[in-house]
């Protein structure tokens, strides 16, 4: 793009100066696209300087001048953010001028100290700019731009030039491709200063290196240099004498030759290299004895197409550790030579677990592995993003230790060094960024909706891989590079299918269930002004990044995604009354309060078939300020009613930064009083943020956990209050109370003797984060609404599941993941209780030898005229409901089935017979 300012004549300059001072600022001015040559342009970009076999020690970025006039920087800078970044830039300001038809050399501090001075640089920019990725701009103005990430279009504000390299989320319509790594010498150049606004097709790579200042010093380019002899090797040793028996090379630094058979190839994706093993090794391993690795990664990207698996190689190359990963660099095809194969045994797959200590994963480094035991997958969220998929040897995922063990106690910390010894990760052979727009059309590895990838299901390894670390992570590497064109069948390793259609059986007559539906808005980004964006790989906007008081979808058809995944699920998810968390408040975009919710239930009821759903209108009473998402509650109107209207906690301060409470009293249809449970929805204040006594004190819990502690007490007299209201003393807290199981907010609602279901009753968890699981939506009953639960399970079909199959990822990859069903329709798992309120018979005891007359009165059915799509009026009653009466108290208003049930029970006493009351409890299976 160049969206760059025109040289403009001096007269001309001051013709505008004057007519601006007259008509006034009409309109802003902007930079304009200049990609017709008429302005600066970035024309060589140097930002591997000072690296190994760099030819300069400081990086640079030089500009050209196309124009017939000199163009002066003042006021302007030089601006650079990493591949990932979406915040501001770093900027450096700049200074002088750029010739007419003449170059600019602006020198960068280099990695290291390797390689010649550069020319006597025009100006100099305190960055750091990666030599592999990055996004560097030329502007116009001083201070540090904040672009959105994605295709920079032309006519950007301060942007002069803008180029984006290697895996750079921010670019001219295709990001320029890297070749090697920083040890590989080249620079990415423009030809002849022609601009097209897209980065991919302006800047190749070139492999002489070519500075140039506005004096004219430096260098052209020209033919390439003639070959430089190989370095002389220094030793000739084994791959164990130069991998040591430590987590560093005793020979870093030297150049050696060694030599071994070829057990893996990466030419493409890249790791730019392949694996090396001593003939011979491998096998039954014994740790204790198994002092030093027999195998090493040969870094050549120009020799990596030149190998294959079984080859037997000789290498002669320098030995470096490349961030905790020992290799040889090998630069050319002289220092690699085909040895005979005759009689060499090839090296064979180490049958062994994961190792417990980095000190014996080091003394497997790149060797060859079939690994034994079982494995688990504890994370897929980077899956879609890197082709990588985190394990945990043994038969569960990886925990969050406040989730089984109280903050800083001695399990809390048994915990963490549980999960440091099993935590090793699937990697795809490959470096490759998937959200770039150069490699969206390749597709992902390891997911599919055939096949899927999710936490807690086992995993089994049919072939070896190499045994690799990287990224500070120790990775099990395929001996090849996969990607999603890769069959099922041939992977080295199989998954698990533990997905399912329903939840487990709960029992009950009542089921109870919160869900988290992950900022439904039916108001749209692009209904509001401001909004930024999310988009997929076409630029079509997704879901809402910002600028906007809209969370969740960007348009009509990614809502309609969105809804039909969140109403699969609610209607498979076989429960009775549900918590919802995480839905827009439409009072806030000036509609009515339930707006949305009604949106919703409308929904569900359309893919139901009927008008099942109803929900509980938001009350009169309501917090004077309310976030832009709330707290709702839906039921199913043929099992349960509404006991009265809703209520909102109001004027807490301890709820000033979360979500307000929602109380509702139910009673299963044709129940008493004796059946009313009350049902308070809850969305505690989140761990992301907090300062001052909400700073996160590194114990575990995260940021503003005692704003959550006060919540939690918050809640305690809330639900006290609304339990003496509604006159029942079951009672249930559902929702996202974004604290983990043994966590002190969930201590305080165990203190005021509530249960917490979910981890007293299941061994499944409703959240993922940073590959440990772990439970922030729970169910605590009172205790006498515990006595009537008959089952809990989590339904495991968000949290565990890639986020490559949400809504907010569709058409990310070339490969499409979105499938309109249940998996991951939010990022949290629901939580699902059944609750037994209402009285079983059973046959009498002696039983009844004379006929009864059957009552056969059936009452009318609450609900059955309503339309949930319209709001009602709060606080209504339906007929054979309990409504408050003037004193507080409950007035039982009449129900024909339970007055046929008590008129049975009394002819059943007169006749000497015993009516037995029991409760069913339902045993989990699995």
């Amino acid at each position: 793009m160049s969206s760059r300012p025109r040289h403009t004549p001096l007269g001309t300059a001051a013709l505008v100066a004057g007519l601006s001072l007259l008509l006034g600022p009409l309109v802003p001015v902007a930079a304009v696209a200049a990609p017709d040559g008429s302005g600066v342009v970035i024309a060589e970009a140097y930002l591997k300087g000072g690296s190994a076999n760099a030819p300069f020690n400081r990086k640079f970025v030089e500009l050209y001048n196309p124009t017939s006039a000199s163009v002066s920087l003042a006021g302007w800078s030089l601006q650079y953010r990493s591949a990932t970044g979406s915040g501001a830039f770093s900027a450096s300001a700049l200074a002088g001028t750029v010739p007419a038809e003449g170059h600019f050399l602006v020198a960068i501090p280099g990695n290291g100290a390797t390689g010649a001075e550069l020319p006597t640089p025009d100006a100099t920019a305190s960055l750091n700019p990666s030599g592999t990725t990055g996004t560097v701009v030329l502007s116009d103005q001083a201070e540090p731009l904040t672009l959105a990430p994605g295709s920079v279009t032309a006519g950007t504000a301060g942007v002069v030039d803008l180029l984006g390299y290697g895996a750079s989320n921010t670019f001219e319509t295709t990001v320029a491709p890297v070749t090697g790594a920083n040890g590989v010498p080249n620079s990415l150049a423009r030809a002849g200063g022609a601009d097209t606004d897209v980065n991919s097709a302006d800047f190749s790579t070139q492999t002489t290196v070519t500075p140039q200042n506005s004096g004219g010093t430096g260098t052209e380019p020209g033919p390439d240099p003639e070959p430089q002899p190989e370095p002389t090797p220094e030793a000739d040793v084994t791959v164990a004498q130069i991998q040591g028996v430590t987590d560093t090379s005793p020979l870093v630094g030297r150049t050696v030759t060694t030599r071994g058979v070829v057990t893996a190839t990466y030419p493409t994706g890249g790791l730019n290299g392949y694996v090396i093993q001593t003939p011979g090794t491998g096998g039954a391993l014994d740790l204790s004895t198994h002092l030093a690795s027999d195998a090493l990664f040969v870094y050549s990207a120009s020799t990596a197409s030149s190998v294959a698996v079984g080859d037997y190689v000789e290498v002669d190359g320098t030995v470096t550790e490349f961030f905790g990963l020992t290799q040889i660099t090998v630069t050319g095809a002289s220092s690699l030579r085909a040895l005979d194969a005759t009689g060499v045994v090839a090296p064979q797959a180490a049958t062994v677990g994961l190792p417990a200590t980095d000190a014996q994963r080091e003394t497997l480094e790149s060797m060859l592995v079939l690994p034994q035991g079982g494995f688990t997958v504890a994370d897929t969220y980077t899956t879609n993003q890197y082709g990588e998929v985190k394990l945990a040897s043994g038969d569960r995922p990886l925990i969050q230790p406040t989730e089984v063990a109280r903050p800083g106690s001695v399990e809390f910390a048994a915990v963490v060094a549980d999960n440091a010894a099993r935590a090793v990760t699937l990697d795809d052979g490959a470096t490759t960024n998937f959200f770039t727009a150069a490699n969206q059309s390749i597709p992902v590895p390891y997911l599919s909706n055939e096949d899927p990838v999710t936490v807690g299901a086992s995993v089994a390894f049919t072939e070896p891989v190499v045994f690799d670390y990287r990224n500070s992570a120790w990775k099990y590497q395929p001996t090849v590079r996969i990607t999603g064109d890769t069959a099922y069948g041939d992977l080295p390793v199989t998954f698990e299918d533990v997905r399912t259609d329903a939840p487990l059986e709960v029992g009950g007559d009542v089921r109870l269930a919160s869900f988290n539906v992950l900022n439904y808005f039916t108001t749209t980004g692009d209904s509001l002004e401001g909004c930024t964006y999310y988009t997929d790989r076409a630029g079509v906007p997704v879901t809402v990044d910002g600028g906007c008081d809209a969370r969740g979808a960007a348009n009509a058809a990614s809502l309609e995604r969105q809804q039909v995944k969140i109403v699969t699920a609610i209607n498979a998810l076989g429960a009775d009354v549900v918590s919802l968390e995480e839905i827009e408040n439409s009072a806030r975009f000036g509609e009515d309060r339930d707006s949305a919710l009604a949106t919703l239930v409308g929904a569900l009821n359309a893919a139901a078939g009927s008008q099942v759903w109803d929900y509980a209108r938001s009350p009169e009473a309501l917090p004077a300020n309310e976030d832009v998402i709330r707290l709702a509650f839906i039921y199913k109107k043929a099992v349960v009613e509404p006991v009265g209207g809703s209520t909102i906690l109001t004027g807490s301060a301890a709820f000033s930064n979360a979500r307000q409470p929602l109380a509702q009293a139910f009673r299963p249809v044709g129940g008493d009083a004796g059946s009313t449970i009350l049902a308070i929805a809850n969305h505690f204040k989140s761990k992301g943020s907090g300062s001052g006594p909400d700073a996160d004190l590194g114990d575990g819990q995260g940021g503003s956990n005692a704003s959550r502690v006060n919540q939690a007490n918050a809640l305690v007299a809330f639900a006290a209050e609304r339990e003496a209201a509604v006159g029942t003393d079951k009672v249930f807290l559902l929702g996202d109370f974004n604290a983990y199981s043994q966590e002190d907010p969930i201590e305080v609602l165990r203190a005021a003797g509530y249960v917490d279901l979910g981890s007293s009753e299941t061994d499944e968890y409703s959240y993922v984060f940073s590959g440990l699981s772990g439970s922030l939506d729970h169910v605590l009953a009172s205790p006498a609404a515990a006595e009537a639960v008959t089952g809990v399970d989590i339904w495991n079909i968000n949290a565990g599941e890639s986020v490559g199959l949400e809504y907010s990822r569709f058409n990310y990859n070339v490969e499409q993941l979105y499938q309109p069903d249940q998996f991951r329709s939010s990022d949290h798992d629901p939580v699902v209780v059944g609750v037994s309120l209402l009285a079983d018979e059973v046959d009498p005891v002696p039983p009844v030898t004379e006929p009864v007359p059957p009552v056969t009165d059936p009452g009318t059915t609450p609900g059955d005229d309503a339309d949930p799509t319209v709001p009602g009026a709060p606080g209504e009653v339906s007929p054979g409901a309990t409504a408050p009466t003037a004193d507080g108290s409950l007035a039982f208003t009449g129900s024909a089935p339970v007055a046929g049930w008590l008129a049975l029970a009394l002819v059943l006493m007169a006749m000497g017979g015993t009516v037995l009351v029991v409760r069913r409890r339902a045993s989990r299976v699995g």
